[in-house]
Order: C-alpha cells, then structure tokens, then sequence
C-alpha cells in the first residue's frame, strides 16, 4: 500500500501535480509558457492567417485566468478537481482549457436540472389530469 502510493506521488511529482487533493477554494495557477511557445509556433506555420505572438498568448490566458476567477464560486469542488487535473494533464496547462471545461461541465449540470425539474412537472400535470379525470368517472 505504502509503495503504490509513493509510486503515485513520484508519478504526479514528474507531472508537475500534487498528490494531496486541491482545495476547491483556491485558483489554480498554470503555467502557460509551454502551450503559448506552442500556439505561436504553430501560427507561424499557417499561411494566410494571421500569426499570434507569444505576448498575445499569454495576454489571452491572463484574461482568461481572470474570467476563470470571477466565475469560480459557479463552479461545483467536484468539477474544479477535474477539470483542473484535465487542463494540467501532459504537461501544457491552458486557462482557456480550463474555463471551457469548467463552463460546460457547470451547463450540462444546470440542463440536467431543468430537464428533471421540467419532468417533475409534466409527471404533476400528469397526475392532475389522471385525478380530475378520476372524480368525473
């Protein structure tokens, strides 16, 4: 038992992550560097698009990082721990990765809740119907 979990943390230690859970209440920080030197490699290679700087990379994932925290008490502790570990996996951290997944996962959440608070209604109106018709009979 012992030695998985060393062999965990020496794994996630070379990944750059943490073996200890990440309290849901704090900003994760990313390092950018790497996807940004990536984007502005890449942009420099597609003709007829405009390229992008590493400056304007990185302003990108600042502004970014500032919607991420503006929006941060939307977001569930359960989708924070995943969406961080997904945006931090393989060694290119993304706020825009970040934000996106924290976004969708809270939507697909809030479209769940109207899905069942819509079926909650339909099965009382439901009801109503089947009742009233019951007292008529």
């Amino acid at each position: 038992m012992i030695f998985r979990y060393t062999a965990l943390a020496t794994v996630l230690a070379a990944l750059g992550l943490s073996a200890s859970p990440t309290r849901s209440d704090e900003y994760p920080t990313l390092n950018v560097a790497q996807v940004c030197h990536g984007i502005t490699n890449q942009s420099d290679l597609q003709e007829g698009l405009g390229t992008v700087s590493f400056d304007q990379c990185a302003q990108a994932e600042q502004d970014d990082r500032d919607t991420m925290i503006k929006e941060w008490s939307a977001f569930s502790a359960d989708d924070k721990r995943h969406c961080i570990a997904e945006a931090t996996v393989g060694g290119e951290s993304s706020y825009t990765e970040l934000v996106t997944c924290l976004e969708m996962a809270r939507d697909v959440r809030a479209l769940h809740r109207q899905a069942g608070d819509q079926k909650q209604t339909s099965d009382q109106t439901q009801q109503n119907v089947s009742s009233r018709q019951r007292k008529h009979s």
